[in-house]
């Protein structure tokens, strides 16, 4: 009896995916196969030659094409019987609206951003529908529950800005320097000197006339004995130029988005390069040459302008084919390399020019271009099928069974799953629990705009804001807007906050809303003159988001893969007493937590929670990694990294 009520939940749940990537491909298979019968798909993403290692579904004759549809395709071949509806779009158009999420049973997350995550999230809860979100980082995973009321929300943790990066980001749409250096660094520099053979996301098909005919097809080839700085401006003209401007042809990816131009090497440096002041040092060691010698560029902390930029890729391109052209082939890129990290940061600042995005030094380009953890196949399917474990519990509303679960990278205690029990609702959390915020800013200098972009959208992650002091509307988007009021609107965003009708100053409170998330917060306006700087580099500070302390259980739950747990974290357990210290991974980077205490227990024992928590939820730390999609950028990563020994 109970195995047919199973069945009939599964078959008759309505469930909705938000991403059909790394885990979508293997969440949607697990799904199917587990006699799921009706899937909605939203995925904005074409497959890319890069997804082909890890999302099984998409082959290599899909480049280019919808990955909501190819997965549906492709599932569909295997599982005809069932109906699965792909939306091609963006999860945060209008028509993905609170009505449109409240058909669903379960909402089901493969993202890989920060952003989309927040605004399924706060959809969720205005549609009073169940999520499960989930997230990959190399060997490292999570699944959490989040449903309204009954366990916290994705927001009642804030977090930190975004660290990682979704390769689409990468390829095509940049909005950071960071973006732009790993664009240089893994595709261009592993294209122009790497394996040839290694497949690269970089369109190399050229339509530039004035290469020899044999080569004219692929701009990265070298005849041998074409003259380098006409290749050189040929590899600059399609990378920058060309490219950029196939990428415009796409209207709709630019519908919502600053668009980049097109850069030629001629508009920037008409002239062939002349001798420069200083010369290469021709010695054994050739990896010592360096382009910046060469054009007697001293300071590796100045910032180059744009012709200074080209004239440094143009050189260093050289340099690497008349020094080091036996190495080439075979060279990835290294940040004790001198030349790589010239021509990397040489391209990265082109690539920033061109998306008008604000150019960087040497120094600074070398201490971005960190290491990157890859995404694990295995580790998707792992958490996919957490995933639709938790989806059954939730549309069984087996409450008392639900489980943030975490795959850890090597073994605890012979367990590489580590579930633990989802905690209830923050009370200080603004999302959920409508909790006011308070802003320190001066009032004097900052612009409406600034608020707008650095708090609003920024911090709050609201995508169409509506801004109200008292009954007075300061600010507002939408396509309903008269032409007087869009005017009114812009002239107010160049406003400073005290000379707004009405003037915004200390003691004001600000009624922030969005109207597709269903989302409105109070904030509370402290004037302050001075900020530093270093520390508080936005020039405004918000608090009053803190996290509360969870409520203390007694009672003794075992542990074990699959088992019950209690709320503590997971880490690698292998000595006698450690102190719990779960990094926050999601978007590669780390917030203020918890720390939690664990003795020493054998497989299938019981561990006395009252006892061993010993620190209020007030400093909570949980594991929160992104799909696998993502570049994550790790500063010295290490294994030992989530947790702290105690001293004895």
């Amino acid at each position: 009896m109970a195995s047919l009520q199973h069945s009939q939940v599964i078959k008759g749940a309505k469930v909705l995916m938000v991403g059909a990537g790394g885990i979508g491909c293997e969440l949607l298979k697990t799904l199917a196969l587990s006699d799921f019968q009706d899937i909605h798909i939203i995925d904005m993403d074409t497959i890319e030659v890069s997804n082909l290692n890890r999302q099984f579904l998409f082959r290599q004759s899909h480049v280019g094409q919808s990955k909501a549809k190819v997965a549906r395709d492709a599932v569909l071949r295997f599982r005809p019987h069932i109906n699965i509806t792909p939306y091609h779009a963006n999860a945060k158009d209008s028509k993905f609206n609170v009505d449109f999420f409240k058909q669903f049973n379960v909402v089901l997350n493969g993202l890989d951003n920060l952003d989309a995550r927040r605004h399924v999230n706060r959809l969720c809860l205005a549609a009073e529908v169940p999520l499960v979100e989930s997230g990959t980082t190399g060997f490292l995973g999570q699944v959490t529950v989040h449903v309204k009321g009954k366990t916290e929300c994705y927001e009642c943790q804030p977090k930190p800005a975004p660290k990682t990066y979704p390769v689409c980001t990468i390829t095509s749409t940049p909005s950071k320097f960071v973006h732009c250096v790993v664009w240089a660094k893994d595709l261009l520099f592993a294209k122009l000197f790497g394996d040839k053979n290694q497949d690269n996301d970089l369109n190399v098909r050229s339509n530039d006339a004035a290469r020899s005919p044999e080569h004219a097809g692929d701009a990265f080839e070298w005849s041998g004995n074409e003259d380098l700085e006409q290749y050189g401006r040929g590899i600059y003209d399609h990378v920058f130029g060309y490219n950029i401007e196939r990428a415009l042809s796409n209207e709709e990816t630019w519908k919502n988005r600053n668009k980049p131009r097109p850069i030629y090497c001629r508009d920037v440096l008409p002239d062939r390069m002349t001798q420069q002041n200083g010369n290469v040092d021709k010695t054994d060691d050739l990896s010592s040459a360096s382009a910046m010698a060469s054009l007697g560029l001293k300071n590796p902390q100045d910032i180059w302008c744009l012709m200074e930029n080209t004239k440094v890729f143009l050189e260093a391109l050289k340099l690497f084919f008349t020094n080091r052209r036996k190495e080439i082939g075979n060279l990835s890129f290294d940040k004790d390399d001198q030349l790589a990290v010239e021509i990397v940061t040489a391209a990265a600042n082109i690539r920033a020019a061109s998306f008008n995005i604000p150019l960087h030094s040497l120094f600074e380009a070398k201490g971005i271009a960190g290491n990157i953890v890859h995404a694990v196949a295995t580790t998707n399917a792992i958490v996919a099928g957490l995933i639709v474990i938790e989806a059954i519990k939730v549309l069984k509303k087996d409450t008392e069974s639900y489980r943030m679960t975490y795959c850890l990278e090597h073994p605890s205690k012979k367990m590489l799953l580590m579930p633990v029990e989802p905690f209830e609702p923050n009370k200080s959390c603004c999302v959920c629990s409508k909790t006011p915020l308070s802003l320190e800013i001066n009032t004097h200098r900052s612009k409406l705009r600034d608020f707008v972009e650095k708090i609003v959208k920024a911090k709050l992650g609201m995508n169409s804001p509506l801004i109200m002091h008292a009954t007075a509307l300061l600010y507002e988007v939408g396509d309903d807007l008269e032409e007087n009021e869009i005017a009114n609107y812009t002239a107010n965003l160049e406003k400073v906050l005290s000379e707004l009708p009405p003037p915004v100053t200390d003691g004001t409170v600000l009624t922030v809303e969005d109207l597709q998330q269903e989302f409105t917060c109070n904030i509370h306006i402290k004037h302050r003159e001075d900020f530093d700087e270093e520390k508080e580099p936005d020039g405004m500070v918000l608090s009053g988001w803190t996290q509360a302390p969870p409520e203390k259980k007694d009672g003794k739950t075992s542990i074990g893969n699959g088992a019950s747990t209690s709320k503590s974290l997971p880490t690698k357990l292998g000595i006698t007493e450690i102190d719990i210290e779960v990094k926050e991974i999601s978007d590669g980077t780390v917030s203020p937590g918890m720390k939690r205490k664990l003795s020493e227990f054998s497989d299938g024992s019981t561990v006395d929670q009252s006892s061993d928590v010993d620190e209020t939820r007030n400093n909570k730390k949980t594991q929160k990694h992104d799909d696998d999609d993502d570049l994550v950028m790790l500063d010295h990563w290490d294994s030992n990294m989530s947790k702290k020994q105690r001293s004895p």
